[in-house]
């Protein structure tokens, strides 16, 4: 059986397994030597198959011999029996027989754990130049399906794609076609290839395939992943620390996008810190898992249209702490909230499709709850319905994430109004976050049956590392199954509020909740 992730009783991260099948570096800057810091540095247990044995420095490959059938095949059977993995890294496969037996070994795994992480580096050619496989002759076409991500340079995405890159937009064409005759995520690296994207970036490309783990929100989408290009020269084992930093991301339970965005902050980390020991490119630093937001990507579409900009004039900034912030379906429940003392409060009225009877009483309910918060001087924020709130001037205007694509953000800006977004994991909350939004709403934490959620819990660890990286830069409020039994434990994370929905909505008195859940926030008991 494999061992959960996370310890939702203590709080405390359990260190997932998380094997690395590649080739050893006599020299220690890449390859399984890299892969075993990385995984370790990022709160995972690293277990090692080796698939060959180098002799190698910082200039050079003298020579790569391969591992017996025999002995490939052994490690994987003998570790699996003890230290089943939650996520694979594969590097260094020399030859088709290696590609052969993985695949054989991983078809028959995949069928018994269908969750398993799968991450494909296709090392091809060391950093100095010299080949480390047969790389003309190898076909992954036996992994197709059994992977969940490749992460090729460019070298490696020609030639893998069978594509010759003229522009930028080949290279979108490349990675689709890559991912197609795979079926898994393609993330094409651009670090080495400045001239195509950015060269004040490196900008790798991610083709979501699968929606397990993208997410429901981003299922088949492609994104730019821009990190500010780091002015050094000990860049060996850049490919291997970033395809083992997913895979060790992953196996806490992110998504593969989550997981990208994680894993290419760290690489810009180590390589700020990277150092040189051998006459060649020096190695990078292993400095935990990131927590400082200026070392994360900027994060673009291929397609502009899918994901909102910007808007020059920044949105109105909270007048008071949210505290804890009541989310509640009903005008009448809003002023009986007001009067306990609440002074912020969402309106969330789903109305799809309503007739136009309907869409009157929508606005008029709108236009009492903006009228309540003028009167008690509260902020009431409208869910979803921007261009009510907006023609009504609200104090603010709540969205999700899938919801803010195709609003007029600079209008709401404008008109000074509020803006707060949900984010549902990392890669969404950085999405979010480029847009400078009034408040973060982060969710949802414990399992809910308000509404249907496109991804699962995030848990109190993963709540705790994303507060660790937003705290300071924008108000973060968290949501999703919070009552007075985990109020304290979500506290404890350092998050700077909480919003409540069936902790209020679903009281006896709704009022006597409200107060009771302020004071165990405020005092801490």
């Amino acid at each position: 059986m494999m061992v959960s992730y996370q310890n939702e009783t203590t709080g405390c991260i359990a260190r997932p397994v998380v094997w690395t099948i590649a080739g050893s570096d006599s020299g220690g800057g890449a390859g399984i030597q890299a892969d075993f810091a990385t995984i370790n540095d990022l709160n995972s247990h690293a277990c090692t198959v080796i698939t060959s044995i180098t002799a190698q420095s910082s200039v050079a490959v003298d020579l790569v011999e391969p591992v017996s059938e025999q002995m490939l095949r052994q490690q994987l059977e003998t570790l699996y029996t003890d230290l089943p993995p939650q996520a694979i890294k594969i590097g260094l496969l020399v030859d088709q027989q290696q590609i052969e037996v993985v695949a054989e070994w991983l078809k028959q795994e995949r069928a018994d754990y269908p969750d398993l992480v799968v991450v494909l580096d296709p090392v091809l050619i060391a950093s100095s130049g010299d080949g480390l496989a047969d790389s003309k002759g190898l076909d992954f076409a036996p992994l197709k399906g059994l992977i969940d991500v490749i992460t090729p340079n460019f070298y490696e995405l020609q030639q893998l794609s069978e594509f010759s890159f003229i522009k930028q937009s080949d290279i979108v064409t490349a990675a689709r076609a890559l991912s197609k005759s795979l079926a898994c995520s393609v993330l094409a690296k651009g670090g080495d290839n400045p001239e195509f994207v950015d060269s004040q970036h490196a900008t790798d490309l991610l083709v979501c395939h699968q929606v397990e783990h993208c997410s429901e929100n981003h299922n088949n989408a492609e994104f730019w992943f821009a990190s500010e290009r780091v002015d050094t020269k000990n860049n060996h084992g850049t490919g291997c620390t970033l395809s083992s930093a997913i895979a060790a991301v992953s196996a806490h339970g992110y998504t593969i996008l989550d997981a990208v965005a994680i894993a290419k902050a760290y690489l810009s980390k180590g390589l700020t810190q990277s150092y040189q020991l051998g006459k060649g490119p020096g190695i990078l630093a292993r400095t935990g898992w990131p927590q400082n937001i200026d070392c994360f990507p900027i994060i673009t579409s291929t397609e502009p249209e899918l994901v909102a900009s910007k808007p020059a004039k920044g949105f109105k900034a909270l007048d008071t702490d949210l505290d804890v912030y009541p989310v509640v379906g009903n005008v009448e429940l809003i002023e009986a909230l007001l009067k306990a003392g609440c002074t912020t409060v969402q309106l969330r009225l789903k109305a799809e499709d309503l007739n136009d009877k309907e869409s009157e009483w929508l606005e008029t309910q709108i236009i009492k709850a903006i009228e309540l918060g003028n009167q008690y001087n509260a902020q009431v924020f409208i869910n979803d319905h921007w261009e009510l709130a907006l023609k009504h001037n609200a104090f603010g205007i709540h969205l999700g994430q899938e919801d803010v694509i195709g609003v007029d953000l600079q209008a709401i800006a404008d008109a000074d109004i509020a803006l707060g977004l949900s984010s549902h994991g990392t890669f969404e909350a950085l999405l979010a976050y480029q847009l400078q939004p009034s408040y973060l709403a982060i969710g949802h934490i414990f399992p809910t049956t308000t509404k249907d959620m496109p991804s699962l819990p995030q848990g109190l660890v993963k709540l705790h590392q994303n507060t660790q990286l937003f705290k300071g830069h924008v108000p973060l409020v968290t949501i999703g199954g919070i009552n007075k039994s985990n109020l304290l434990d979500t506290k404890s994370t350092g998050v700077d509020s909480i919003a409540v929905v069936r902790a209020i909505t679903q009281a006896e008195s709704p009022q006597n909740a409200f107060r009771e859940l302020k004071v165990m926030w405020l005092e801490g008991v």
